[in-house]
């Protein structure tokens, strides 16, 4: 099996599971973490030449979203890491037959690249690749493929950026909802994250971690800032280069989301930001501690 077809297969993430309610931390069920091999490492294409060849034959068991899913993961990260340039053309028939699945799985795979910027469709020009200029560059899916591509150092560094712009204002809005429902699944999710520190359970905390920075965020109050929670969430997801202090199980990270948990029971919106903020500094290990403003 040639190395592109293995990669395709092994690209799709699995779903994630339901969190555990009160008393459950020991049932707090998530699908296998993917691994580096399944994001980066995408050949590209051997030619430019309009044949571009056959692949070898699929497993019956292939793993993940089924073709379509694991296409439009193959087709996007290949366009993102620039494996296919900008406007380059994207014939159908080419594809189908390099990756060996059929018009449908083609076109439809086509469509969704195109509503994430990443693809035109025009009559009697045909499917070409877009410049970066007119990419979602807020879809989680294009979030993850930058994050694991050439222009991983770009993307951490943005997502921190933006992070630092976006939860500090959420916690601070958020102390104005008293939600008691919300207050409880806040406490829920510091409670997971604690019982999987002590059990060196990584994946576990990250993923509570995740529910907690996007309940945050949904509670805020604001429906522009609750449509920016899929990035946040796309940001935890994202490991590697400088990191914010809730992305690494510690306890200082615990008593941060601990301060942010208590100031928004006080209705403290002030002390939530305050703890947000430390809580999004970078590790000491790491020279930068905020975000600063960039010569241009």
């Amino acid at each position: 099996m040639s190395t592109l077809a293995h990669t395709m297969m092994t690209a799709a993430r699995s779903a994630d599971s339901g969190l555990a309610g009160p008393g459950g931390l020991d049932r707090y069920p998530y699908a296998e973490a993917p691994t580096a091999a399944d994001r980066v490492g995408v050949p590209a294409w051997e030619s430019a030449e309009p044949e571009l060849g056959r692949m070898g034959r699929r497993t019956a068991g292939s793993r993940g979203r089924g073709l379509h899913g694991q296409l439009v993961q193959q087709l996007g990260q290949m366009i993102v890491s620039g494996d296919l340039g900008a406007d380059r053309p994207l014939v159908p028939e080419e594809i189908g037959q390099r990756f060996e699945v059929s018009r449908t799985v083609v076109r439809e795979s086509l469509r969704v690249l195109e509503a994430k910027g990443l693809v035109s469709a025009r009559p009697n020009v045909g499917t070409r690749v877009r410049p970066v200029s007119d990419w979602n560059l807020l879809d989680p899916d294009i979030i993850e493929w930058r994050a694991f591509g050439p222009q991983r150092d770009d993307q951490r560094r943005e997502l921190s950026e933006l992070r630092w712009t976006i939860e500090p204002l959420a916690a601070r809005l958020a102390a104005g909802h008293g939600r008691a429902d919300v207050q409880q699944r806040l406490s829920d999710m510091v409670e997971i994250m604690a019982h999987a520190v002590g059990q060196g359970d990584a994946l576990t905390y990250s993923r509570a971690d995740a529910e907690f920075h996007s309940l945050l965020i949904q509670v805020a109050g604001n429906r522009m800032l609750e449509h920016l929670s899929g990035i946040v969430s796309s940001a935890l997801q994202v490991s590697g280069g400088p990191v914010a202090g809730c992305e690494r199980p510690t306890d200082a990270s615990l008593s941060h989301h601990g301060r942010i948990v208590d100031a928004l029971a006080a209705g403290d919106g002030a002390a939530a930001e305050a703890a947000m903020r430390q809580l999004l500094t970078v590790h000491p290990e790491v020279e930068r501690v905020v975000p600063a403003p960039r010569e241009h």
